[in-house]
């Protein structure tokens, strides 16, 4: 038996023309709402999965951990942090556990904003400390890779704070392949290349069709539209093609998409129009059902 849970941790505000890359402003304004600075909100939404093995024993896994409370003040100000508190062990503490508790955590990629929550609070004259000591910390080997080596168009998504704890971390399971022993079969990845190379999107799969976890190839609904990339994204145009290629494969299996960063829609099902166009029913803000 899998429950599922939407866990928010630290919330952003972000350019909004960032966020949706070439998109006019015209259009991406009627998607979301926009402030005197033209930022939108979003969030930084992980998801825990507690899991009743055969066996009898249970496990906690957790889906990323979002950007984290480490920020000193100036650079939280600078990326639009919203909280000054760690969010994510608040929420954790809401489903009755703490990041002790966690026993696997899933990363998609290397960037700040989805592993900045590895780090303790933000607290002047001290260094942060790496939290979840339980957790085996599963990354794909090219995201891996190029978080130790990158580019310099994308040099600052990587804080070197927290690669330098955890290149020599025993408890870091670097893979390079669709799943892993230590998920075991109800659990796969798919692999994209166009937002950041080596991202790794986990599939969960379940009685009624299967969960992507997407990441930033589908960072919320609005990206849902095979066009719309954000400024953000390494390759654009093969981004569209890995976001045609997913959305068509889960439309067919009859799949729901789990979203990062849509501040109002933690999951929905995916569907087609009138048109033929990719959209999103069946949408939840927060709680996922228990699901066997």
């Amino acid at each position: 038996m899998k429950k599922l849970t939407s866990i928010n941790g630290n919330s952003q505000k972000l350019d909004g023309g960032a966020m949706f890359g070439n998109a006019p402003k015209g259009m991406w304004q009627k998607w979301v709402e926009v402030d005197e600075l033209n930022r939108i909100d979003l969030a930084c939404r992980c998801l825990l999965v507690q899991e009743t093995l055969a066996d009898g024993n249970s496990r906690n896994i957790l889906l990323e951990v979002g950007i984290g409370a480490f920020f000193e003040p100036k650079l939280k100000d600078r990326f639009g942090i919203v909280e000054s508190n760690h969010v994510l062990l608040d929420s954790l503490a809401k489903a009755g556990l703490t990041h002790q508790d966690i026993d696997i955590l899933i990363l998609s990629h290397l960037h700040f904003d989805h592993i900045g929550g590895l780090l303790s609070e933000w607290s002047d004259g001290k260094e942060p400390e790496l939290l979840f000591p339980n957790a085996k910390i599963i990354v794909g080997k090219k995201a891996w890779e190029r978080a130790y080596a990158p580019h310099s168009r994308d040099r600052a998504s990587f804080i070197p704070v927290i690669l330098d704890k955890l290149k020599d971390n025993s408890n870091v399971v670097i893979i390079d392949s669709f799943q892993s022993e230590l998920l075991g079969d109800d659990y796969s990845f798919h692999f994209s290349d166009g937002h950041t190379p080596g991202m790794m999107l986990t599939e969960i799969s379940m009685p009624d069709g299967p969960i992507v976890f997407c990441a930033d190839l589908i960072p919320g609904e609005p990206w849902v539209h095979v066009p719309i990339t954000m400024g953000y994204d390494r390759f654009p145009e093969l981004l569209i093609d890995e976001k045609q290629n997913l959305l068509t494969d889960l439309n067919e299996r009859k799949g729901r998409l789990f979203f990062t960063h849509d501040a109002k829609v933690a999951i929905g099902t995916l569907d087609r129009n009138e048109r033929g166009k990719f959209i999103i029913s069946n949408t939840k803000h927060e709680i996922l059902s228990s699901i066997n």
